[in-house]
């Protein structure tokens, strides 16, 4: 699987803001020796990096350095990811803005950021929403909350308030697919 360099670029960004410049040195030194040559260099917006060894692997670094192993984490670079994102080249998407809008479009924002991948909506209705990832191959525990925290903040910028954003099914406890109920008001 490939990942989009948009989402690759916003991690060492988040780890800077966050962590500070010892904490993102800290990260990236325990980095496979690719992944810290990607990280030392510009990361173009448009170019594709194979997720694990790029995306997954990192953020899970991440989470052990910063958050003793807890994959929940991943949950607030997934904001910061949305953050950048829709505030960036994916700004479409919120020029048309609503909660409503943004959900629609899933099934079109999660390809542009990881392929191959495929998203259904299993529901929309005012103020609430169910997603489901069908397609996905090399998902992992951090992925699932980057993802989680990408919705969320996404409903946001979007106009929605109070968003809840539930992992309730995974595909990494052998599910078929990953299920992500969403609320807002």
């Amino acid at each position: 699987m490939k990942v989009k360099g948009t989402a690759v670029a916003a991690m060492p960004e988040f780890i800077k803001e966050k962590f500070g410049s010892s904490g993102y040195q800290k990260w990236l030194n325990a980095l496979s020796d690719r992944a810290k040559i990607i990280y030392s260099s510009k990361i173009l917006a448009n170019e594709w990096f194979p997720l694990k060894e790029v995306l997954t692997d990192p953020t899970q670094k991440m989470c052990d350095i910063f958050y003793g192993g807890d994959p929940m984490y991943a949950h607030e670079c997934g904001r910061y990811s949305a953050e950048k994102g829709l505030k960036g080249i994916y700004r479409t998407f919120v020029k048309l803005g609503s909660p409503e809008f943004i959900c629609k479009c899933a099934s079109v924002i999660l390809p542009t950021y990881y392929d191959p991948s495929k998203v259904v909506i299993q529901s929309l209705e005012k103020r609430q929403a169910v997603f489901r990832i069908v397609e996905f191959s090399e998902i992992s525990k951090v992925i699932e909350y980057r993802i989680t925290g990408w919705i969320e903040r996404a409903i946001e910028i979007n106009g929605g308030m109070n968003v809840s954003v539930k992992l309730v099914k995974s595909m990494c406890d052998n599910n078929p697919y990953c299920e992500f109920e969403v609320t807002w008001s």
